[in-house]
C-alpha cells in the first residue's frame, strides 16, 4: 500500500540492540526507499545512530524526558547523574557544547535545585536531554551530508557504549 511512510514498532521492549538492529535490517530492504521510516520508541543516542545507518528517518521515546525526572542529563560526554555528590561543587554547566538555555547555569546550582525538589531543577534537565536530542540529530544530518557517519558514531560510541 502507498502510504506517506512507515512506522516500525514493536521493538525497544527490552530485547538487545542486537536483536533491534536485525530485525531493522530484515525489514528495511522491504520499504519504499523515496517514503520516510519511523521507529516507534527509540531510544538510547547509540540506538539511534545505529537506526539511522539501517535505513530509520524518524524517532519518538520517553528517553530523553522520563531520564529528566530522575536527575540523568544527556550530555556530549555521556550520561550525568547530576544528583550526585560530586557534581556539589561542579561550576560548568552540563555540557558546553550544547547551546541550551541550561547551559548558563553550574552542574552544582542544577544539583541543588533536583536536591531540594525544586520544579525548575526538572525542567532544566529536561531542556537540556531535549536540547542533547536535536543537536544530536542536526550532527547526524550533518554527518550523512559530509560522508562523516562512520566517525560521528565512533565518537558516539565511545560515550554511550550500550
Amino acid at each position: 500500500m502507498d502510504f506517506d511512510g512507515y512506522a516500525i514498532g514493536g521493538l525497544s521492549v527490552g530485547e538487545p540492540a542486537e536483536i533491534m538492529n536485525g530485525i531493522l535490517e530484515v525489514v528495511e530492504p522491504h520499504l519504499p526507499q523515496n517514503k520516510p521510516r519511523y521507529l516507534m520508541g527509540v531510544g538510547t543516542p547509540r540506538n539511534i545512530i545505529e537506526s539511522v545507518m539501517r535505513g530509520v528517518d524518524m524517532f519518538d521515546c520517553v528517553m530523553p524526558t522520563r531520564n529528566a525526572r530522575n536527575g540523568t542529563a544527556f550530555t556530549w560526554s555521556g550520561k550525568i547523574h547530576i544528583k550526585a555528590g560530586r557534581y556539589s561543587h561542579d561550576f560548568t554547566p552540563l555540557d558546553p557544547e550544547v547551546p541550551c538555555y541550561t547551559s548558563q547555569f553550574s552542574k552544582a546550582y542544577v544539583r541543588h535545585l533536583l536536591n531540594v525538589d525544586e520544579i525548575s531543577g526538572l525542567t532544566l534537565v529536561t531542556l537540556q536531554n531535549l536540547s542533547f536530542y536535536m543537536d544530536l540529530m542536526r550532527k547526524i544530518r550533518e554527518a550523512i551530508c559530509l560522508g562523516t557517519l562512520p566517525d560521528l558514531y565512533q565518537r558516539i560510541c565511545a560515550v554511550y557504549p550500550k
